[in-house]
């Protein structure tokens, strides 16, 4: 397979945020070592850790200048010679966390690349190894969901969020999804029981009112800022689980003090890429369960919203400013 030795990319230039992506086309073609691949990216996921990434707040990220961007499905047009398993022509979804996916071509650790499920187009397969774990770990392993119980899900539209609706109903819970008015309808069609304002300055008193005054069994918190400090009171007492894997709105404080005397609950951090390296037992069981959904239609084919390539930093001021829908993607 004919591979040229430059490409066109997305360049990040300074950590000041997407604005200072830049186009270039003669970025050269990575070249893969012996235990990876490379692969022809004909669709690039965009997630939150590529802003992080582009401000300077994502623990020991790329430095300027770097090609951005973690996640890419494509076709393997190379593979290092230690690897078995794939061959030129398959097609794979997998992350970089280093950089590398908004471009033509990227280099994958070859055990970190998924194939894509028969049938889906590459950029149907955008949020396997990223959204979609993520949801399910916190749904899951960690949140220990069971039927009959509640779930509070916010940011309940976006990528992460969508799955964790379908997957926390597939599950037997009742799901309080929250979403900013105008996304009302998609989490519904979802399957969510009730739906809350995410401008709302009453949030726990709303889960409280809907749970007869117990709380939420569990809460999907990937907002942060001030917005955490409410997902805390909006939980169960003792045996009430949060699972924070995000921070869209900024850092926030939680003391000792506030743990015994204000919110008594489990308190979870989840980095899907910590995970990942730290149990990979319970992430081997997270994915083996996460294609068991697929194969038993309870989840389907992405449907992202596309742009091209040369859109990157437009698509990425979209999503920090949250007017997006689900999972986003840039077609090289």
């Amino acid at each position: 397979m004919t591979v040229s030795s430059t490409m066109r990319a997305l360049r990040q230039t300074s950590l000041n945020g997407p604005q200072d992506l830049e186009l270039i086309t003669d970025a050269p073609v990575p070249v893969p070592g012996p235990d990876e691949i490379l692969i022809r990216v004909t669709a690039a996921g965009i997630n939150f850790v590529d802003l992080q990434q582009a401000t300077g707040t994502f623990p020991g990220g790329p430095q300027p200048p770097y090609v951005a961007g973690i996640e890419a499905a494509g076709e393997v047009t190379r593979v290092g010679a230690a690897v078995t398993d794939l061959e030129p022509g398959d097609h794979v979804i997998g992350v970089g966390i280093a950089g590398g996916a908004f471009a033509e071509y990227m280099v994958l650790p070859a055990v970190a690349a998924v194939r894509v499920p028969v049938g889906w187009s590459d950029e149907q397969a955008l949020g396997l190894v990223v959204s979609w774990p993520t949801a399910l770990a916190a749904v899951r392993p960690l949140g220990r969901v069971a039927p009959g119980q509640t779930a509070l899900i916010h940011a309940a539209a976006g990528a992460t969020g969508q799955a964790a609706v379908t997957m926390a109903k597939h599950y037997g819970a009742t799901v309080i999804a929250v979403a900013s008015p105008g996304k009302h309808d998609v989490v519904r069609t979802l399957g969510a029981d009730h739906v809350l304002d995410s401008d709302s300055t009453d949030l726990a008193d709303d889960v409280h009112r809907l749970t007869a005054g117990a709380g939420a069994d569990l809460v999907l918190e990937s907002v942060g800022g001030r917005t955490l400090d409410a997902s805390l009171a909006a939980a169960k007492r003792i045996t009430g689980r949060v699972v924070v894997y995000g921070l869209a709105g900024g850092e926030a404080t939680i003391t000792n003090w506030d743990l015994v005397y204000k919110h008594q609950l489990h308190l979870i951090g989840l980095n899907i890429g910590v995970l990942i390296q730290a149990a990979p037992q319970i992430f081997g069981d997270v994915m083996g369960e996460l294609f068991a959904l697929i194969a038993a239609g309870v989840l389907g084919p992405g449907r992202p919203t596309t742009y091209p390539l040369a859109d990157g930093s437009k698509a990425l001021e979209e999503l920090r400013a949250r007017s997006t829908v689900g999972k986003l993607a840039l077609l090289p």
